[in-house]
């Protein structure tokens, strides 16, 4: 069975297809298209030269969840904003108050490059489910 295409952004986890513009907050539990369904079901793990990852996790009411290796657990809101996602309100406080990254397309199981928040190169890759 052909795995279905998935868009996700480059340094965290977001489902969305070509040319969408959805922000968060606007949008109903009841009016998530689809395809976005599929984002708030599964796990961009991001992998570090050095052996550290980060489990990243958005949900349908606008809030995202990471979890890293050594433990630290953050909280963001998130919304698209053109070709990109973006994460604000990030907790605990963070350096930049808010991340954007492009989006890719990807299949369960894809792997790809991107930079972090601090610009260091990660190796993304989907992972079905919530792990």
């Amino acid at each position: 069975m052909r795995k279905p295409l998935l868009t996700v952004i480059l340094a965290m986890g977001m489902v969305l297809a070509p040319g969408a513009s959805l922000q968060a907050n606007e949008t109903r539990v009841d009016e998530v298209p689809p395809f976005m369904a599929v984002a708030f079901e599964n796990t961009v793990m991001s992998h570090y030269p050095d052996g550290g990852w980060v489990k990243h996790w958005f949900n349908r009411d606008g809030s995202y969840e990471g979890r890293f290796s050594d433990g630290t657990r953050i909280t963001a809101r998130w919304q698209v904003d053109r070709n990109k996602v973006c994460l604000t309100r990030i907790r605990p406080g963070f350096m930049l108050p808010r991340f954007c990254s492009d989006i890719v397309q990807a299949e369960i199981g894809d792997s790809w490059t991107a930079r972090d928040p601090l610009g260091r190169r990660v190796r993304n890759t989907l992972v079905r489910g919530r792990s």
